[in-house]
C-alpha cells in the first residue's frame, strides 16, 4: 500500500509538472507576476499529495523582503513554497541535481557557487535585483542542512545583500523558523527528527519514499519579529539577531512536542555520518546508537 502511495504521488506530480511547466516557462522569460504564483500553487499541490499539515505562526512582513530560515529537508522547501510565492537561495550544485534542479529552476532560485569567494558580489547583485522587483527570496544561512534538533551560527555574507538593496528601497530581513513536530499525529521528539531530516549521505528517493508511506507530517512556520536593514545596519549583528530569534521560536515550536507518547521511536535507526566525517565533526550530537550526526550542504 506504501508503495502504491508512492508511485501514485509520483504520478500525478510529475503530470501536474509537465502542464504547468511551458507556462511557468514563458512567464519567467516575460518576467510576469504569475511566474511567483505558479510555484505557490505547485508546491501547495505538492503539499497536500506528500501529505503535509503547516500551521503557520506570525505574519510575513512586507517586500521589499529577505527571509532567513533554518534549514532541516528538502521538505522545506515545499512547506516554505506553499505557504507564500517566494523563491530561494541555493548552492550552484543544487542546480545539476536530476528532477531537484529542474524543479529549483522553476521556483526561479538563485545559484550561489560558495567555492568561489568573487561569485558573492554577483551573487548579492542578483539577489538584490530580486528584491527590488519585489520577490520574497528565502536565505538558508546556516549553509548545511542539520538533524533537525540543533540550528547552526547564521552565516552572514549573504545577509548582505540587502546592502545594495538598500540604497534605492527600505528592506526587511525576517527570521523564519521551520519545525517538524509531528507525524501521523503522534509528536516527534529528539530521536525521531533525524528521520525526518535530510542530511549527511542519505539518498534522497529512500527519504522521499520513506515519509511518503508514512504521510500526515506536520509542520510549523514561525514568522519572527522583522528586522529593518538599510546602508548602515551591521550584517553580523543581524545575521546574530536572526538565528538568536531562529532558534527560540524553534524551540517554543518543540516544547509542544515532547516525544511519542510510548517512548519508542517512530522511524529506524539513523542514518550512518557522512563520508569523510569523524566523531565530534558535528558539534558533538549523536542518535541513540551512537552515530555521529552529519549535515548535508547546501
Amino acid at each position: 500500500m506504501g508503495r502504491l502511495r508512492t508511485v501514485g504521488v509520483v504520478s500525478v506530480l510529475f503530470a501536474y509538472t509537465l502542464v504547468l511547466m511551458p507556462l511557468q516557462m514563458v512567464a519567467t522569460w516575460r518576467n510576469w507576476r504569475i511566474a511567483g504564483v505558479i510555484p505557490c500553487h505547485w508546491q501547495r499541490v505538492a503539499r497536500r499529495m506528500i501529505g503535509l499539515r503547516v500551521t503557520i505562526k506570525g505574519t510575513p512582513a512586507r517586500p521589499p523582503l529577505l527571509i532567513t530560515a533554518n534549514h532541516i529537508s528538502w521538505l522545506d522547501i515545499t512547506v516554505l513554497g506553499s505557504v507564500m510565492p517566494l523563491s530561494f537561495i541555493a548552492k550552484a550544485e543544487v542546480g545539476t541535481w536530476p528532477v531537484l534542479g529542474t524543479l529549483a529552476r522553476l521556483q526561479r532560485t538563485v545559484f550561489i557557487d560558495r567555492t568561489r569567494r568573487s561569485q558573492t558580489g554577483n551573487a548579492a547583485n542578483a539577489i538584490a535585483r530580486r528584491v527590488v522587483h519585489g520577490d520574497v527570496m528565502v536565505l538558508f544561512p546556516e549553509g548545511t542542512t542539520g538533524d533537525g534538533n540543533r540550528i547552526l551560527p547564521f552565516r552572514s555574507a549573504l545577509i548582505g545583500a540587502a546592502g545594495a538593496v538598500s540604497g534605492m528601497k527600505n528592506m526587511t530581513v525576517q527570521p523564519v523558523a521551520v519545525t517538524y513536530v509531528g507525524i501521523q499525529g503522534v509528536p516527534v521528539g529528539r530521536a525521531d527528527r533525524p528521520g525526518l531530516a535530510w542530511y549527511g549521505d542519505m539518498d534522497f528517493i529512500g527519504h522521499f519514499r520513506n515519509l511518503v508511506e508514512r504521510g500526515a507530517v506536520d509542520a510549523v512556520v514561525s514568522f519572527g519579529e522583522p528586522i529593518p536593514f538599510g546602508q548602515e545596519s551591521d550584517r553580523k549583528k543581524v545575521a546574530e539577531e536572526c538565528y538568536l530569534s531562529v532558534r527560540r521560536m524553534a524551540e517554543e515550536a518543540q516544547r509542544g512536542s515532547p516525544g511519542s507518547s510510548n517512548g519508542q521511536r517512530l522511524f529506524s535507526p539513523g542514518q550512518k555520518a557522512a563520508k569523510g566525517t569523524s566523531p565530534g565533526s558535528a558539534g558533538g550530537y549523536a542518535d541513540r546508537g551512537g552515530r555521529e550526526i552529519a549535515n548535508r550542504a547546501s
